[in-house]
């Protein structure tokens, strides 16, 4: 049992870094890294050149304080593409990490794409 989850762990992570090599944000168009968890959604806009964040949003945060499903999701896409459009950031470069992009991805980046942001 131990071994499987072992095995998992390693597939999921070789899945992010699949994805992740190919994908690099500056100030100008920084990455939107969507992280999915058993329980929570979390995004946020990164600039790798500094190594820093420019704005967050989560389902664990006060402007989130939701549970992980699609109509979440949808907020917190709205709310992150206010941020970024707040922050002068209109294009992104989408980062999916090892989550399949459907369900509630998908919505994230529906209303993202529908707040103004383009990738």
């Amino acid at each position: 049992m131990n071994n499987q989850i072992q095995k998992d762990k390693i597939r999921k992570a070789r899945r992010a870094v699949r994805v992740r090599k190919n994908l690099h944000g500056t100030a100008t168009k920084p990455r939107l890294s969507v992280i999915k968890t058993n329980k929570h959604v979390t995004a946020q806009l990164i600039d790798d050149d500094k190594g820093m964040t420019l704005a967050s949003v989560s389902t664990l945060s006060k402007e989130g304080g939701l549970k992980k499903n699609k109509e979440s999701a949808k907020k917190l896409g709205a709310t992150l593409a206010e941020k970024a459009i707040a922050c002068n950031v209109r294009e992104v470069v989408f980062d999916r990490g090892a989550s399949k992009y459907h369900g509630i991805l998908a919505e994230f980046a529906d209303a993202a794409r529908a707040g103004g942001l383009t990738f």
